[in-house]
């Protein structure tokens, strides 16, 4: 065997066991710890008083947004909620289901009209992002009851996600924590010019822009098709990790020209695998994409992958293991508060790990800390 295949062969093996090292991480970790064993904040309430004679205030109500595709028995879960809310002086919630045709946002602006004081999505991301498009700019908290696969936000602000009723907790008890909102638009070809009835808030007249909000990540190529290509079958039997499955079969999906800009100025145009933009940072098991990421700095990060052998691939595994944040030619970091990409052809944009077509335009913007959710 000569000396260049003995060293292709070592760096194969090499990439293969940092993600068995990353599957271990994924596997293992435990998340953040339930209510159980913790002391419990008091409720809010018990710190209002009326203004007449130092009477408690008037009891709270929370309102439950389900997602029952993500609820396997929604009236289970709602007495279990309505429990914890009794027990911690608050009223029954106001419980409403998602639709095909309304993931969220509608119901949400329901219960704020209802005079609600929280409104908790009990659902995965997708549900989470449709109620923070009606909450953001509003001054109810969002508490998070995380029901889906990746449950990236609740891992970055430490919220339970092995336990609704840990989290009901943590959403009645907790602290209000303002986080910046990220919008991702899809800017349009010429030739569309229709009435925007999308997330855009009021509709315009003029090209359709198709207006995205995320909380954690968005990005084009490689993340996005591994979206994609992970069934739902896949991810209820494997959880998390069906990503890293998915991920694999997707290693070498085709590099593309990326033409990009931060905050008004043009970056050297290179070919990519994927182009990231990040809230936050944090992965399950710990791993840090976006070591600098911060979730309430008004500002993104972005990172371009453009490996071009698996030993590049290796080299980011590497740095991203490490916490490495120190950029190298496979792996382009920079932060700002707007990003402009274009490339030749549409490729495949998601948003918290949903995927909303292709594109080969996108405009990337942040709000800062216009967005307030319950933390520990």
């Amino acid at each position: 065997m000569s000396g260049s295949w003995l060293l292709l062969l070592l760096a194969v093996l090499l990439c293969l066991l940092l993600l068995a090292v990353v599957l271990a991480l994924v596997v293992t970790d435990p998340g953040p710890r339930g209510g159980r064993g913790r002391r419990v904040r008091p409720p809010r309430s018990a710190f209002r008083r009326s203004a007449n004679g130092g009477e408690p205030a008037r009891r709270q109500r929370a309102a439950i947004i389900v997602n029952p595709t993500k609820v396997p028995d929604v009236a289970v879960a709602r007495d279990e909620l309505a429990a914890v809310c009794e027990r911690l002086g608050w009223d029954a919630p106001l419980v409403i289901e998602t639709t095909a045709e309304d993931p969220g946002t509608g119901q949400t602006r329901q219960a704020l009209e209802a005079g609600v004081d929280l409104v908790c999505p009990l659902g995965g991301d997708g549900t989470v992002r449709a109620v923070a498009v009606a909450l953001a700019g509003t001054r109810t908290p969002l508490g998070l009851l995380p029901r889906g696969t990746g449950n990236l936000l609740a891992r970055n602000l430490d919220i339970p996600f092995a336990d609704i009723t840990a989290a009901m907790e943590v959403a009645c008890t907790g602290r209000n924590r303002p986080i910046d909102v990220a919008w991702l638009e899809m800017p349009p070809r010429e030739e569309e010019r229709v009435e925007d009835e999308g997330q855009a808030d009021p509709p315009v007249e003029g090209p359709r822009v198709d207006r995205h909000l995320f909380l954690v990540m968005a990005g084009m190529g490689f993340d996005a098709e591994i979206m994609e290509a992970t069934s739902e079958e896949l991810k209820d039997r494997a959880g998390w990790p069906a990503y890293f499955m998915t991920g694999i079969r997707k290693l070498f999906v085709k590099r593309f020209a990326v033409r990009y800009s931060v905050d008004g100025q043009a970056q050297d145009q290179v070919a990519a695998r994927t182009i990231v933009f990040g809230n936050c940072g944090t992965l399950t098991g710990g791993i840090q994409l976006m070591p600098r990421a911060e979730i309430d700095d008004g500002q993104l990060d972005c990172v371009v992958v453009n490996p071009r052998t698996i030993i590049g691939w290796g080299s980011i595994a590497g740095r991203v293991l490490s916490r490495s944040t120190r950029d190298a030619r496979e792996l382009i970091r920079t932060t700002g508060e707007r990003f402009e990409v274009e490339t030749d052809d549409e490729h495949a944009v998601q948003v918290d790990g949903d995927v909303l077509g292709t594109a080969d335009r996108l405009v990337i913007t942040v709000d800062r800390q216009s967005l307030i959710v319950r933390s520990r």
